[in-house]
């Protein structure tokens, strides 16, 4: 844990337990570490509802840490079923996670990845043709907006998880799904054939992710330090942009991707060469985004109004367009969406163009009138109170999960 901190005195701690082997062990080890600091664990439970006995699964893991003294509470997600369901678990999961994390005052998410997790990941995003930054695998910190996302054990193999349990004598739950080869992640680990995590070809991919993940690191910094010499991101969701200081080089092409990435809600950075062609092109659609001509020779990347998300309860917490979360308590009944159409009394309102007052979060009564535009401080301040937003991307998107 220590290269992952700072943590400071009596940290306060979540962990996303499923009930599997490696995650029971990451919850008995980080609520040690967590005592001896003065400090404490919250194990949060997922229950996606897909099986018939997998909310008695989730409760029995609750009991089972409470039993251990370890604080623990069940989110339940009722997930529908459908394709890419792995995908979509894993991204309502984290999601739960995080928000169940945050409100409870723990800016730290463990999860329990371990190195045979990060050599299936990069030989999966190896088959869908990744770059460079997607060979690097998971980080082991990740900034998710509302948590930092730590994963202390990806150098640790699964063997020597499951060893903890043993020496404890906890027993796992172990889900079908993990073992079901309908799932590309499943083949992979069968074809890996290393289910202890302790042999040469997991070695070997977990050296290969090392090293890209350092080019990583070092990429990060570069393209850090090119945002804050190009480019002016706005709370009001979109960003400006001076071209001439972006550049066209690799930075310039991973700083643009990372922009759109965040005012295209989706939290995925596009592929560099759909970056490349788009600003080639000088502008159009991408990953949510879209860049366009601005004054003064900059370049606006706004979100794209096509793939604006649905609206959402306007209540405290609620994640809405991958973009806002809201920070005031919200109203029941009342709707968090899009403005849309801009009103006549709000045409040009603070200097912004038509198309980033349209992708603004707006508040709408149970009638579907408009109530208030907070960023905007429509109608009045006061009437945005209750409604705060705050500009967080990748609110509510699972980008953090796999990243």
């Amino acid at each position: 844990m220590a290269p992952l901190g700072p943590f400071g005195a009596a940290p306060r701690i979540a962990a996303g337990v499923s009930g599997g082997p490696h995650s029971l062990a990451l919850a008995l080890l980080a609520d040690g570490w967590a005592r001896a600091r003065g400090g404490d664990l919250l194990a949060l439970v997922a229950d996606h509802g897909l099986r018939p006995d997998s909310g008695a699964e989730a409760e029995g893991v609750a009991a089972l840490l409470a039993a251990r003294g370890i604080a623990a509470r069940v989110l339940r997600l009722g997930l529908p079923g459908g394709p890419g369901l792995q995908a979509r678990a894993r991204a309502a999961r984290f999601a739960a996670l995080a928000e169940a994390a945050a409100e409870d005052g723990r800016p730290w998410l463990l999860l329990g990845h371990h190195r045979a997790d990060q050599a299936e990941t990069v030989l999966f995003r190896a088959l869908r043709g990744s770059g460079p930054e997607g060979l690097a695998g998971m980080a082991a910190v990740r900034d998710a907006g509302r948590v930092l996302v730590l994963r202390p054990l990806l150098g640790v193999a699964p063997a020597r998880l499951e060893a903890v349990l043993v020496a404890a004598g906890v027993p796992p739950v172990r889900d079908p799904s993990n073992c079901d080869p309908r799932f590309t992640r499943v083949r992979l680990r069968q074809a890996l054939g290393d289910p202890e995590g302790e042999g040469p070809g997991i070695a070997a991919v977990a050296k290969a992710a090392g090293a890209f993940a350092a080019r990583r690191a070092r990429i990060d910094a570069a393209v850090a330090e090119r945002l804050a010499l190009a480019a002016e991101i706005r709370p009001e969701g979109f960003a400006a942009i001076d071209p001439a200081l972006l550049g066209t080089d690799a930075v310039a092409r991973a700083a643009l991707g990372r922009l759109i990435a965040m005012v295209g809600g989706g939290g995925f950075r596009p592929a560099a060469d759909a970056v490349a062609a788009l600003m080639a092109r000088g502008g159009g659609t991408l990953g949510g985004a879209w860049l366009r001509d601005g004054a003064g020779g900059r370049w606006l990347l706004l979100r794209d109004p096509g793939t604006i998300g649905p609206e959402v309860p306007a209540v405290r917490g609620a994640a809405w367009d991958g973009r806002y979360r809201m920070t005031g308590p919200g109203r029941a009944g009342w709707r968090l969406g899009a403005l849309g159409t801009v009103p006549a009394g709000l045409r040009g309102a603070h200097g912004l163009p038509d198309a980033v007052l349209r992708a603004l979060p707006a508040v709408r009564d149970p009638h579907g009138a408009l109530a208030a535009v907070p960023l905007l401080d429509y109608p009045s301040f006061a009437d945005c109170v209750p409604f705060a937003v705050a500009f967080a991307p990748g609110a509510g998107a699972g980008a953090a999960f796999s990243g």
